[in-house]
């Protein structure tokens, strides 16, 4: 399933994912998942929330730095090797995968997967031919 996913350019200062974080709380916001790549000055906040355009809104009022990107949404088996499954299904389908990060879903047996493919639709078809379950139920707008 095609999600949206909020990212947030975020100054690595002390602070400032505490700032964030307040803001989304204020704005009624929840956050389904997250996940932060760091450099010395600044990281990239990803995050799955239940309402990204009021989230997007809250940032930018602030005068802080986000985009809402689309993502696939997936669900896959809580054991060994599953995440090499659906990757080598992607790969030998010559679908290229920018980035991914995961959560639990709640269940012992299954995880969700975060993919932002270079080509979003295509990954979700494949994925989903291939058996994977889409996730859903988490953007209320």
């Amino acid at each position: 399933m095609i999600i949206k996913q909020l990212t947030v350019f975020a100054e690595n200062k002390v602070g400032y994912l505490s700032e964030i974080t307040e803001l989304l709380a204020e704005n009624h916001v929840d956050m389904k998942a997250l996940s932060i790549a760091d450099t010395k000055d600044f990281g990239i906040l990803r995050l799955i929330v239940d309402k990204p355009e009021t989230a997007l809104a809250a940032l930018h009022k602030q005068g802080l730095l986000g985009t809402i990107t689309e993502v696939i949404g997936t669900e896959i088996s809580n054991k060994t090797g599953a995440l090499s499954k659906a990757l080598t299904v992607l790969a030998k389908k010559g679908v290229n995968v920018e980035y991914l990060y995961a959560f639990l879903s709640g269940s012992e047996d299954s995880a969700y997967v975060v993919i932002k493919a270079t080509d979003n639709l295509a990954a979700e078809k494949i994925l989903k031919d291939a058996g994977f379950k889409e996730i859903s139920g988490f953007s209320a707008e």
